[in-house]
Parts: structure tokens; C-alpha cells; sequence
């Protein structure tokens, strides 16, 4: 019912952040309880979204098959997971400090409410970048008990890269959208507009974490990697030029999933040179 690998959009980003928080490598025992966060987290979200559009994936033939409308996985086992990922957010903010826990009730109003959105406003896919976006800033919380410029910076480039390629996703659904009186920007805007909506989010995003690796000071791997991220959404951009959506998976899934990972693991190879260089 639930992709767990798809949890490599955002994980990378926390874990760019509690690297960039704390200057170096964080406790083990962080970086454990923040992947059981986002795991918490992202577990809730999407079975949430699962039971609340139930109804409108049995009616939508590419979505028809989904475990729930296909009977696959009954709802109360559906309801069990939701509370169960719930359960795990919540234990996992409570151990990483005090502000975590404090603002975790919030961080859930966020990811489980981004499933209502497109019921009532065409934002929902900056909802959906917001709920994203609080990995990073979760994460700085989590290492310095309060947020930085270069949080924001990040949270910020995750919050327009994510609301462009999900508008990017919602082309194949704007008929449906349409018909059933769902809220989206291609419903709403129309192919040619959505994708150049999509194309100046991910140009901000872009300059937001160029802002980042300034703020920072870093040398040559971030910036690197920050020339392979810009290269992955150009790539992007292209497979779905003129609406195109033969390609969609690809641009959606392997080249979002590719984002994250090339971004921290530029800032990453950083570190480790400078840790290695100073212990010589």
C-alpha cells in the first residue's frame, strides 16, 4: 500500500540538515531516531491519504488497483498502520527534544492534512512541499533545539522542488480533476501554464539551495552536487516538455529520487575530506 523507498525524497534532507546543525556527524543516536521519524512520519501520511481518497481511487482508472479500492488490505489494517506511524512520530520527536515534541502536533496537522486539500484549493501541492520541507527543519530542531537561516534555506528549496514535480505528477489526473471538481493547478491552469509553473518552482529551488551551500561556505563537492541536482531537474523539465507524459514515472520517481541523495552526498564527501585532512 505504501512505497517505503519513497521516503528517500526527503530523508537526504534531514539528514543534510543535522549534518549542516551540527557541523559534522551527529550522535548516532540522532541520526536513528531521525529516520524513525521520517519513516513514523511518512507511514502516516500516506495512509492517511490511502483511507480519505479511497472513494476517488476506485473511480480513477490509473489509481483503481491501489490496495485499498482493489480490497487488497482491508481499512481497519489501514486505520492500525495509520496509528501505528502516528505512535512512532510522535515517541521519535518526543527523543529527539523538547521543541521536536513540542512542535510535532503541528508537523501532523501539515502531512495529514495535505490529503484534504485538493477538496477545497489548487495549493495542495505547496502543502504537500510543506509537509516535505519539515524534514530538514525537524532535523535542525532535532541537533540545536531552534532553527538558522540555512535551515529555511534548505526547507525552503525542498518546499518548491517538491510542489514542482508534484504539479508535474497531477497532469495525468486533470481531466479526472476536472470532472469530479478536484483542486489542482493543471485542473485549474492547464497543461502549458502548470508546466511553466513547475519549471520556475524548480528554478527557485535551485537558487534557494545555492543560497544554502553560501550561507555555509562549502568548496567544490557541494557545489558539484549542486550542479548535478540543477542537470536532474533540467533532465526533468525535458521528459515532460509539451505535457509529455510517456516519461512521467521516470521524471517523477528515478530523478526525484536522485535529488537528495546527490545533494547530501556532495556536502558529505566535504565533510569527510576536511575530517580526514585535519586528522592528518
Amino acid at each position: 500500500m505504501i512505497k517505503f523507498e519513497h521516503t528517500v525524497f526527503a530523508l537526504p534532507f534531514a539528514f543534510l540538515s543535522a549534518l549542516a546543525a551540527a557541523q559534522g556527524l551527529p550522535p548516532l543516536r540522532t541520526i536513528i531516531w531521525i529516520i524513525v521519524a521520517m519513516v513514523g512520519a511518512r507511514t502516516a501520511a500516506m495512509t492517511f491519504n490511502r483511507l480519505v481518497d479511497e472513494d476517488l481511487d476506485a473511480e480513477n482508472p490509473r489509481t483503481s488497483m491501489r490496495a485499498l479500492p482493489a480490497g487488497r488490505v482491508p481499512r481497519w489494517t489501514a486505520w492500525l498502520i495509520l496509528g501505528l506511524g502516528t505512535a512512532l512520530f510522535g515517541v521519535a520527536a518526543g527523543a529527539l527534544g523538547p521543541l521536536c515534541w513540542q512542535l510535532s502536533p503541528l508537523a501532523l496537522i501539515i502531512i495529514l492534512g495535505y490529503s484534504l486539500c485538493k477538496r477545497f484549493t489548487a495549493l495542495a501541492h505547496v502543502v504537500l512541499g510543506l509537509s516535505l520541507s519539515g524534514a530538514p527543519l525537524g532535523a535542525w530542531i532535532a541537533i540545536t533545539n531552534g532553527i538558522a537561516m540555512p535551515a529555511w534555506l534548505l526547507a525552503g528549496g525542498v518546499l518548491c522542488w517538491t510542489a514542482g514535480f508534484d504539479i508535474l505528477y497531477a497532469l495525468q489526473d486533470q481531466d479526472f480533476d476536472r470532472e469530479r471538481r478536484l483542486h489542482s493547478v493543471p485542473a485549474k491552469l492547464g497543461t502549458h501554464w502548470s508546466l511553466w509553473l513547475s519549471r520556475w518552482l524548480h528554478i527557485v529551488a535551485l537558487v534557494l539551495w545555492g543560497v544554502f551551500n553560501h550561507e555555509l561556505g562549502v568548496h567544490l563537492f557541494p557545489w558539484l552536487a549542486w550542479l548535478v541536482v540543477a542537470g536532474i531537474l533540467v533532465r526533468e523539465q525535458w521528459l515532460v516538455r509539451r505535457g509529455n507524459l510517456d516519461n512521467l514515472n521516470q521524471a517523477f520517481f528515478t530523478m526525484n529520487s536522485l535529488v537528495g541523495l546527490v545533494f547530501f552526498s556532495g556536502h558529505f564527501i566535504e565533510w569527510l575530506l576536511i575530517r580526514f585532512s585535519g586528522a592528518a
